[in-house]
């Protein structure tokens, strides 16, 4: 496995998006599954507030990272008959006005999930993992943890999890796995919420 993280590359250009790809093909003899975790611009604004620079920095790093990084990951993962995960988030799913930009973006990014599947198919598998309140603000635990059916807050782990099962998933692509405790049973509409990943 190689994490990457911002210090790798601004994965909003495609350049910086193949270098990536190249270093850890490199690093590991190949693709056999991508994450696509690349995201900015979750912080709650008022919808009149939001500046260009905050949709350029969330539809950058989420949609045309993943977009690029699966583009240049492509070649590997038809050679493995790998799996390309989207990182998405409930967000996709649920219009948070604080939110509007990251929603955006996340509906976007789950969007590629469906799209890259058929674009890729049959070598590869592209599925999303949508995860719920899995990191939160301190002092939010009980009001996030109230937001689930489950009652509970969601951690790496469970994320961990979704991603290891599509990994052996074989007959399952273009889909999205939703890890929210039930978030999404709970709020048909939602008005602000606030999602981070682990």
């Amino acid at each position: 496995m190689v994490p990457a993280g911002s210090r790798d590359g601004d994965l909003a250009r495609a350049d910086a998006a193949r270098a990536l790809v190249e270093r850890a093909a490199s690093e590991l003899g190949g693709l056999d599954v991508v994450v696509n975790g690349a995201s900015a611009g979750f912080e709650p604004t008022p919808f009149e507030e939001v500046t260009e620079a905050d949709v350029d920095a969330a539809l950058g790093a989420t949609v045309k990272g993943s977009f690029f990084v699966t583009q240049a990951a492509a070649p590997y993962l038809r050679e493995s008959r790998g799996l390309a995960v989207m990182l998405e988030d409930v967000a996709a799913y649920l219009p948070w006005p604080s939110f509007a930009a990251h929603c955006a973006a996340k509906a976007a990014q789950a969007m590629l999930t469906r799209t890259l599947a058929r674009a890729l198919a049959p070598e590869v598998r592209v599925c999303g993992v949508a995860p719920g309140a899995v990191a939160v603000e301190p002092g939010q635990e009980e009001r996030r943890r109230a937001e689930t059916v489950l009652g509970r807050l969601g951690d790496a782990e469970d994320v961990a999890g979704a991603i290891l099962y599509l990994a052996g998933a074989e007959f399952v692509t273009g889909t999205t796995l939703v890890v929210d405790g039930g978030r999404l049973l709970r709020s048909p509409g939602g008005q602000s919420g606030s999602s981070r990943h682990a």
